[in-house]
């Protein structure tokens, strides 16, 4: 197939694209050019998306089987893309987010479920709906938190940080929330996964892994990647709202039970997550933060110590 991908060139798309061409796909990058293509050979078209005429001007002569949204946040990101591909291509793969659901009592969260219309992934959610009455052939994927290697996030890099410089872990609330973590090359796996998979056309599916795990046991499963003991970290609980922070991220994932069932992904697609936490977390120290030599950088723990101090 003849595959057209929205980026490419940052942690997802670069995965996504190794495993296509691993399978034999052609594939283009569609991207403004800061970064280099992830395969040597792979065309790489530069361009905004965010400006709908010089979209159409860079697109509307390619002709491509598939496309994989992997950067339209908003519907505005998405529309003039799915108009120029209108009734042109055999799939179109959006990659929205499990954020849009709505808090909820019963979890884990399901396809179906109720969503947040006041949600930051709001757009995700309008996009979906929008190509659900566009008519095209979608297929929508919600992953939970990404991590891995490449990762722009501080996520797991977070934990990291500090027990490497054998620093206190300032854990909100009492540690026992409830959140589900999903490594990259798993996600571009499932992402490939619905390629020729006529049962796929119109559905979402939450992606991630199959293991939910509380704030502190995160905290714990790092420290077992870092080959530390896990009862030796000092994990400190504080009370947010004792806290203004203003726009300042003190800790990196949001204070809920969040995560969402893979079973619909698993049993339509094929796929399962070949990453269980600790064997991810080691991939994503080993071949990312060690590699980049982040445990030599000075890192700002201002707001740790604003907590630390205050308790």
């Amino acid at each position: 197939m003849r595959i057209l991908i929205m980026g490419g060139t940052r942690f997802i798309g670069v995965y996504l694209t190794k495993v296509l061409v691993e399978q034999g796909h052609e594939v283009v990058l569609f991207n403004r050019g800061n970064k280099p293509v992830p395969i040597e050979g792979v065309r790489q078209i530069k361009g905004d998306r965010k400006d709908p005429t010089q979209l159409k001007d860079k697109l509307a002569k390619e002709n491509f089987d598939v496309i994989f949204d992997n950067n339209g946040r908003e519907l505005s990101d998405t529309q003039p893309l799915a108009e120029i591909f209108q009734d042109r291509i055999e799939h179109f793969i959006y990659v929205s987010s499990a954020g849009v659901y709505l808090k909820s009592d019963q979890m884990p969260h399901i396809e179906g479920d109720p969503v947040d219309p006041n949600s930051r992934h709001k757009g995700k959610h309008q996009t979906e709906q929008y190509l659900a009455k566009a008519g095209l052939p979608w297929t929508s994927i919600r992953p939970t938190y990404i991590y891995g290697p490449q990762n722009y996030n501080d996520l797991e890099a977070w934990f990291f940080d500090r027990l490497l410089r054998d620093r206190p872990l300032p854990i909100p609330g009492n540690g026992l929330h409830l959140t589900q973590l999903g490594h990259v090359k798993d996600l571009a796996k499932a992402m490939a996964a619905v390629l020729g998979n006529q049962k796929a056309i119109g559905e979402i599916y939450n992606i991630s892994g199959d293991r939910y795990v509380t704030f502190d046991g995160l905290a714990r499963a790092c420290a077992i990647a870092a080959g530390k003991s896990p009862d030796d970290i000092k994990i400190v609980h504080y009370d947010p709202k004792k806290f203004d922070f203003g726009k300042r991220k003190a800790y990196p994932m949001r204070l809920q039970h969040f995560f969402a069932s893979v079973s619909k992904a698993t049993q339509m697609l094929d796929w399962k997550p070949e990453y269980d936490l600790v064997s991810g977390l080691k991939d994503s120290l080993e071949n990312d933060y060690l590699a980049s030599q982040r445990q030599e950088v000075e890192i700002d723990f201002s707001l740790d110590e604003e907590i630390l101090s205050a308790i």
